[in-house]
């Protein structure tokens, strides 16, 4: 295949991804007009609440963990308009996993507009459906001058936990200690995320694996309130399960952040997904203190 075929073929797919993205907006849009609405919002308690209160409550609050669903198109598009809504006194801060902390330099360079979004691809590990799913809320900052910062663990770093457990980040180099959580990591297993993660695979359990899921954790927390300011509002954008409730007590990120800064005010989103969105399920309510719920058979972008 020649390079320009091969161009050529980048280019179709991307327009057809693009597209196939823009269709499923449509499809939302429509159907929420016709009374058929794709996705409800809901307080932790299962009563509806409107994007309008949504919005005031979390203007309330010093710091926001957004929790999603990586390939679904409509928490990608509800996290735009959220942060557009958040922003009306230019006061915001945005940070997400997406970015691991050893790209942070070349991050900054792209909301600089010192590079490109090619050169961005190039450097950076970007997602499989970065360009589709996240690309639009980085370029609203690029083009908005809002900070926008990377918390996540170089993804090298949590497969090493897993391996060898914590011990085995002592012998990273100082650098590589300036991407991380400051050592030694704090960590509860009995946190009720971490034991439902050895109950999920419980004939191979690894007792490392919880602990590579609090090391991202650790890390994220560890540079939302590095990046924090005062009389700003930070809304941080990560994995659901990463900040939801899996009991009565704060979880992941939530628990590095309040006992670290257990004097700001946090408020949480998660994104579930149900058949029917008319009615918050039993298994849903309590895992934030805000949700999403999306109809389940909505198209995925990967």
């Amino acid at each position: 295949m020649t390079n320009l075929t091969i161009t050529q073929y980048k280019i179709n797919h991307v327009c057809m991804r693009l597209f196939l993205s823009g269709l499923i907006f449509f499809i939302f849009l429509t159907s929420y007009g016709q009374g058929n609405p794709n996705y409800k919002l809901y307080r932790s308690n299962g009563k509806r609440i409107t994007y309008k209160k949504l919005i005031k409550k979390l203007n309330s609050a010093n710091i926001i963990l957004l929790g999603e669903i990586h390939n679904n198109p409509i928490i990608h598009w509800l996290t735009l308009e959220i942060s557009k809504s958040l922003n009306v006194k230019n006061n915001l801060i945005l940070g997400s996993e997406i970015f691991e902390r050893d790209n942070e330099m070349f991050l900054q360079q792209y909301l600089n507009k010192l590079i490109d979004y090619n050169e961005l691809d190039s450097l950076a590990r970007l997602w499989p459906n970065f360009e589709t799913d996240y690309k639009p809320l980085v370029d609203y900052a690029r083009n908005n001058s809002i900070k926008f910062v990377s918390t996540n663990i170089p993804r090298r770093y949590a497969s090493l936990v897993y391996t060898n457990g914590f011990s085995a980040l002592e012998n990273l180099t100082k650098t590589e200690k300036e991407w991380i959580s400051p050592l030694p990591i704090k960590y509860d297993s009995n946190l009720p995320g971490y034991k439902k993660m050895i109950n999920m695979i419980p004939d191979h359990a690894n007792v490392n694996f919880p602990k590579a899921q609090a090391i991202k954790d650790a890390t994220m927390a560890h540079f939302i309130l590095q990046n924090y300011s005062e009389n700003k509002l930070f809304l941080h954008i990560n994995g659901s399960y990463h900040s939801d409730r899996h009991g009565d007590s704060s979880d992941g990120i939530l628990w590095y952040l309040k006992n670290e800064a257990p004097a700001l005010k946090y408020l949480t989103i998660s994104t579930v997904n149900q058949e029917n969105v008319k009615k918050l399920q039993p298994e849903n309510l309590n895992k934030a203190d805000f949700l999403i719920c999306i109809v389940e058979n909505m198209t995925k972008t990967y």
